[in-house]
C-alpha cells in the first residue's frame, strides 16, 4: 500500500559557530616603566616564533608567566600555551542539504544518510550538537509524523533505544563513525540504536552528536535518518528541519 503524494522531505542546514578569542597575550601585576618607556604588560618571552624542516612546522613561546583565562566587562584574554594559532583551521560541512524519501510504503521503514566532517586544531576539541524545529509535519493540515519511541518505548532525544521492527513507526536517527557518542558505533554500519531529534518547539535541548577533546582533521561521521508509518497515517507532504551546530573550543 502507498501513501499518496507524501514525498517526505528533510532540510539540513550547517549552522557554524564560531569561538572567538583575542590574541595571546602575557598578563603581569604591574607596569615598568621609565621617563622614556613604560611596558603594561612586562612578560618578555625567552624565545618564540615558527621553525620548520622537511618533516615539520613548529609555532612555538617560552617564558609564559601567567597562563589561563583572564575577563572582564568587554575583553577577554586567553594566555598561554594552549591557545596559540593552530595550523589545522576549524571546519565543519554536510555532505547534502535535501533528504527526500518520496512516497512511502506502510510498515516499510525507508532510510537517508547525511555525512558530517570536522576539522579542529584548538585544544579544547569540538562538539556537534542536532536539532529539529518540529515533528514531520504537513503544513497545511498539521498532520505529524511523531518521532519514533522505538521498540520499548523507551527512546527519546536523550535516551538511545533499539528500532528493528517494521511494527514500530515515527521518525529518528541513528550514528557512526568518528567521535559519535555512545551506544551508537564508531567504526562500520550503523546499527539499531535510534534517537529522536531534539525537538526546540517542545524546548528540547539540542544532542550532542560528535565530539572530541582532541586535535582532528576530516572526523567524519554517518547520520541515518529512519521513517516508518502505519496504515492510518493521513497522506501528504510532510517535512521539517534538522540543524547541526558545530562549535569549536580553545
Amino acid at each position: 500500500m502507498l501513501i499518496q503524494n507524501s514525498k517526505l522531505k528533510v532540510f539540513a542546514i550547517c549552522i557554524l559557530y564560531f569561538v572567538l578569542c583575542s590574541l595571546c597575550l602575557s598578563v603581569a601585576n604591574a607596569n615598568m616603566k621609565s621617563s622614556d618607556y613604560e611596558l603594561q604588560m612586562p612578560n618578555l618571552n625567552f624565545a618564540a616564533g615558527n621553525v620548520s624542516s622537511t618533516e615539520y612546522k613548529l609555532g612555538f613561546t617560552g617564558g609564559q608567566l601567567a597562563p589561563g583565562e583572564y575577563s572582564r566587562s568587554g575583553y577577554k584574554v586567553l594566555a598561554g600555551f594552549w591557545y596559540l594559532k593552530t595550523i589545522i583551521p576549524f571546519t565543519f560541512s554536510i555532505s547534502n542539504q535535501l533528504i527526500d524519501f518520496d512516497v512511502l510504503s506502510v510498515g516499510i521503514a525507508k532510510t537517508a544518510t547525511t555525512d558530517l566532517t570536522v576539522s579542529a586544531g584548538g585544544a579544547g576539541g569540538y562538539q556537534v550538537t542536532a536539532e529539529e524545529n518540529h515533528q514531520l509535519m504537513v503544513p497545511t493540515t498539521e498532520a505529524i509524523i511523531a518521532d519514533t519511541t522505538g521498540d520499548n518505548g523507551d527512546i527519546s532525544e536523550s535516551n538511545a533505544g533499539t528500532w528493528a521492527q517494521n511494527t514500530t513507526y515515527g521518525f529518528g536517527y541513528t550514528l557512526h563513525g568518528n567521535d559519535v557518542p555512545t551506544p551508537f558505533p564508531t567504526a562500520g554500519p550503523a546499527g539499531s540504536y535510534y534517537k529522536q531529534f531534539a525537538d526546540i518547539s517542545k524546548k528540547e535541548m539540542p544532542q550532542v552528536v560528535m565530539s572530541s577533546i582532541q586535535v582532528g582533521k576530516n572526523r567524519t561521521a554517518t547520520v541515518t535518518y529512519k521513517v516508518n508509518v502505519s496504515a492510518s497515517q493521513a497522506a501528504g507532504r510532510y517535512r521539517n528541519v534538522i540543524m547541526f551546530i558545530a562549535t569549536p573550543t580553545y
